[in-house]
């Protein structure tokens, strides 16, 4: 699928006129020789003791495998939170306002006239996250906010893009978890969306570089929910990505890993 969907489109402007390798040829179950980056400063505060129990055993199955594991530094990385939410907000804000009711999509019905339309349309059409959002991102572009939330955090946004081009440099690929946590139950935390935004910390990081990431299940934590490691690599270079998680899959079969326990 990623052979069909990668590369230059005619009918997309926003593609990238770049080769597209054979991805399956890369699967070759081999990670001797890698250099595998790990930012400590990120296993520390708020990472669950079972997943980072799993995400460590994921990380000596790498070594076994021959790979060499080294340590980097993403001394922004701290910062991703605040930066996505103010970015991805106003990105969100600005692309919505085309849903008004007019053109496409929803429409409310029976509104006796056009300001009638445009509220109910957006009121009824956009669920309780997408408002939020949609307010958030509003105030950041904003008057008098625009220099202070939205430009800071795009140049934040460069600093971090900056912390992963460089450890990338020095390693083939940077592991991490893929969350703090295991999965909280559906819902659970729609009434604290800081707590539920806090659990992307280490995904949104990939986002705001611009660099491929992957996902891989790496252990199952005492209540048999699965743990997840992530791997990122270089811009373009998915094809080692890919090899990567394909080498640890093949070594470490999901069925045959450990159950964490948050105690351990």
């Amino acid at each position: 699928m990623l052979s069909v969907v990668a590369g230059r489109d005619e009918r997309d402007a926003t593609t990238a006129d770049v080769a597209v390798p054979d991805y399956a040829s890369h699967l070759t179950g081999d990670a001797r020789g890698a250099r595998i980056g790990v930012p400590r400063a990120l296993f520390g505060e708020g990472l669950d003791a079972g997943v980072r129990a799993s995400v460590e055993g994921a990380i000596g199955v790498f070594r076994d495998l021959g790979a060499e594991v080294v340590d980097v530094e993403l001394p922004h990385a701290k910062y991703a939170i605040a930066v996505y939410y103010i970015i991805a907000t106003a990105e969100a804000s600005s692309n919505l306002a085309r849903y008004d009711g007019v053109r496409y999509g929803f429409r409310a019905e029976e509104a006796p006239e056009l300001r009638s339309m445009y509220r109910r349309t957006r009121e009824e059409g956009f669920g309780a996250e997408v408002k939020r959002r949609i307010m958030l991102g509003t105030y950041v572009l904003s008057s008098g906010y625009y220099d202070a939330y939205y430009l800071k955090a795009q140049q934040v946004r460069a600093l971090i893009k900056r912390d992963f081009a460089g450890a990338l440099d020095s390693c083939d690929a940077i592991l991490t978890p893929t969350s703090p946590t295991t999965a909280f139950r559906l819902g659970e935390k729609t009434d604290d969306p800081l707590a539920m935004y806090l659990n992307d910390i280490y995904t949104v990081t990939a986002n705001l570089a611009g660099v491929p990431a992957v996902s891989v299940p790496c252990g199952l934590s005492g209540e048999g929910l699965p743990v997840a490691l992530q791997l990122v690599a270089r811009h373009w270079d998915e094809a080692t990505m890919l090899r990567l998680a394909d080498a640890y899959e093949r070594a470490a079969p999901f069925d045959a890993r450990p159950r964490v326990c948050a105690t351990d």
